[in-house]
């Protein structure tokens, strides 16, 4: 286990902006690494990148998934900012290679949700107790449509309860009528038997639209935000910011080869500082009003009272 320096950020009760936890990172390593002195009896079934509140409290838990191929470490702003307001933030790294089937994915992350009732307080600090009465799970891109599997029972593993799922800019494949596996999406209206639980969906207005001819839409129309949410049930919550892509709300600096190719591969905004700040202010509402029965900034968002560092292409929801 590696702990990072405590990160201090200022008081703040905007959702946009950082909250008024300073936070810690911490990186563990999967009991799969052999005989690594970083390994413990407790060590998780996958490598983690852990975002918590470093003062003394009880916090809610969100487990995020991340995109295809990319890293759990793309998301590090993402995940800070979420922390900042008071949850612990697990990040799985599910897999470096992956081909179209996700049903390992999902297996994944159910031993990772039962492994946190008996692992993760052993690696937050002393004073940091975890709330896994209220868990939410959510997944950006491919990790959008795991979360999704997940919830819909298409894993053979039961897990602890999931009260708040998050999609963010979800894809369950290539296009209508080529899904990858499992399909996620039955094109049946409100037909997602969540057990009722809270759902958000974010998307993104570049998603569907190709970066260059080359290279498909890294969010296609069929398979996307809007099929996601038209298979919603209440309670649901639906945002697209309007001129942001698939990838802008990963980190401003993603490293290495695959760091370079988001920008690459997908259309984007102008930047990305602000589509992670919406993204991470609507995650935090929504996990304050169905984690912790404050509705107070959702509603604001519904009824407009908010002010959103993006331009928003569509908002609805079911309640």
């Amino acid at each position: 286990m590696n702990s990072a320096p405590t990160i201090s950020t200022p008081a703040s009760t905007n959702i946009f902006s950082l909250g008024k936890y300073p936070t810690n990172f911490i990186t563990i390593e999967s009991r799969t690494c052999g005989f690594s002195s970083k390994v413990s009896p407790f060590s998780p079934p996958k490598p983690l990148l852990i975002c918590s509140p470093t003062e003394t409290g009880e916090f809610p838990v969100l487990l995020l998934l991340h995109g295809y191929l990319l890293y759990n470490s793309f998301y590090s702003q993402l995940i800070q900012h979420i922390a900042s307001h008071g949850f612990i933030v697990v990040a799985p790294q599910l897999y470096t290679v992956a081909g179209p089937d996700s049903h390992e994915e999902i297996e994944a992350t159910a031993k990772i949700i039962n492994w946190l009732s008996e692992g993760l307080v052993h690696f937050l600090p002393p004073q940091v107790n975890p709330n896994l009465n209220k868990l939410g799970l959510a997944g950006h891109s491919r990790g959008g449509k795991v979360a999704f599997g997940l919830a819909l029972r298409k894993s053979n593993l039961t897990t602890l309860d999931i009260s708040a799922i998050i999609g963010i800019d979800p894809v369950d494949g290539m296009d209508k009528g080529r899904q990858t596996p499992p399909p996620i999406l039955s094109y049946a209206p409100h037909s997602f038997d969540l057990g009722g639980s809270g759902v958000l969906v974010i998307g993104s207005g570049l998603g569907e639209i190709k970066k260059n001819p080359l290279f498909p839409p890294c969010a296609p129309k069929g398979v996307n935000h809007q099929d996601f949410y038209n298979e919603c049930c209440k309670p649901a919550y639906y945002f697209v910011a309007k001129d942001y892509g698939h990838l802008d709300m990963l980190d401003d600096d993603t490293k290495g080869i695959r760091g370079k190719a988001t920008f690459c591969l997908c259309k984007n905004g102008k930047c990305r500082e602000p589509m992670r700040r919406f993204v991470g202010g609507v995650v935090v509402a929504f996990l304050k009003g169905y984690l912790e029965g404050d509705m107070r900034e959702l509603t604001g968002l519904r009824e407009g009272r908010e002010m959103l560092p993006v331009e928003l292409q569509r908002f609805e929801c079911l309640v």
